[in-house]
């Protein structure tokens, strides 16, 4: 005697998969602003893009201030459609020479982007910075506090992990990049690689931050799908019998 399995049974099983299919697909929406760049080793210069891909609980950015860690002084952002940039500028404690032998005095503290139309929240926007990442910084990790205004209200991603915390830990995350060592061939400026930033950026491997929710989204996807499968399979099965 065959028995067919309960409505109610095969309801929960497809409800489960499809209720994991969509918390997957609503990770994006919940990610950090973050910091990447495919070249940041020590002493090369690189090209590093932060990503905002949402607004403040649902209101649309109207301003995103990036911070520039102590060690980096001059930074060449990139323009972008829709926003205004500047450069906030402050005074150095000891005043150094540049690589061509200028004396400089002082540093850019931040890199302000001010909307012209405010970027409504559910769509994302990048910014790029170019910069050297400093000679000695090898295997340390850099952050970057940007504040994001927003029509209502701001979030400020400022927060550093304590010891034996990571990234993940915290709610408001600063974007955070890992150094690796310089190159072996010296070439450049200082021992990094003297390709321009572009080519370098489309060359090399990306080294994302910390917060990379990736493996989080996979996970997700796979019990999703094995969930709606499960719950498939039980209906194909009680037809069956």
């Amino acid at each position: 005697m065959s028995v067919r399995p309960r409505p109610r049974v095969v309801a929960a099983a497809a409800l489960f998969g499809a209720v994991a299919l969509v918390g997957a697909t609503a990770l994006p929406a919940q990610a950090h602003v973050t910091v990447s760049s495919a070249t940041a080793t020590a002493g090369a210069y690189a090209v590093l893009t932060f990503s905002v891909p949402h607004g403040c609980d649902g209101s649309a950015t109207t301003r995103v201030a990036i911070q520039i860690p102590q060690g980096i002084n001059a930074v060449t952002p990139t323009r972008n459609a829709n926003w205004q940039v500047d450069k906030a500028m402050e005074k150095l404690e000891t005043p150094i020479e540049d690589s061509h032998g200028n004396k400089v005095s002082e540093r850019v503290g931040s890199v302000v982007y001010t909307a012209d139309t405010p970027l409504p929240d559910g769509y994302r926007d990048a910014f790029e910075l170019s910069l050297q990442i400093p000679q000695d910084a090898a295997g340390q990790t850099l952050y970057f506090p940007v504040v994001q205004t927003c029509e209502k209200g701001e979030t400020g991603w400022v927060q550093k992990p304590a010891s034996g915390q990571s990234s993940d830990d915290l709610e408001h995350p600063a974007p955070s990049l890992i150094v690796g060592p310089a190159a072996e061939d010296g070439a450049g400026h200082g021992a990094g690689s003297s390709a321009s930033p572009d080519a370098q950026h489309s060359e090399s491997t990306p080294v994302t931050a910390a917060a990379d929710q990736t493996p989080l989204v996979v996970t997700s996807l796979v019990v999703g799908l094995a969930g709606l499968a499960a719950g498939v399979t039980a209906l194909v099965r009680g037809r069956r019998k």
